[in-house]
């Protein structure tokens, strides 16, 4: 299966000046665990809920006057949206990410694909799992008359 097919297309990205009281929020609101940093054409890192928990809470930083830039990860990985998604998890596995920022032929940010984007691809794909929640589907049905 490739990336295109596993990631989701709807990414928002924060600007890099932006307070990270105001990332916080925004993903709180989409309810999302990281945001890229900078635009579709260029990406300048991600901001992570880990970033915000240890570098700016624990370090004791205000969140409404630090920049997001300030605390970001510096460096977004990415894969292309026409890679096999066992390319994508090597590459999630090599780097220790949960998430990459894909790309298409023109190097443009598509989507972005997460350990979970993944791991629910690849169990709706999988008959042993299917066939399983059909079964408790219709033992369930029957136990409720």
């Amino acid at each position: 299966m490739k990336v295109k097919n596993a990631m989701s297309r709807d990414v928002e990205f924060i600007e890099p000046d932006a307070t990270v009281q105001a990332a916080a929020l925004l993903m709180g609101e989409i309810d999302v665990g990281a945001l890229p940093v900078g635009n579709e054409t260029s990406p300048q890192g991600v901001l992570t809920s880990r970033d915000i928990l240890y570098r700016v809470c624990s370090a004791g930083l205000d969140p409404t006057t630090t920049i997001v830039r300030d605390v970001m990860t510096g460096h977004v990985h990415s894969c292309g949206d026409e890679e096999d998604l066992e390319a994508a998890l090597d590459l999630m596995a090599g780097y220790h990410v949960r998430r990459l920022l894909v790309r298409d032929e023109v190097d443009q940010c598509v989507g972005w694909i997460t350990l979970g984007d993944i791991s629910r691809r690849l169990l709706i794909d999988s008959a042993i799992v299917r066939d399983g929640l059909a079964e408790l589907g219709r033992g369930a049905g029957s136990s409720l008359r």
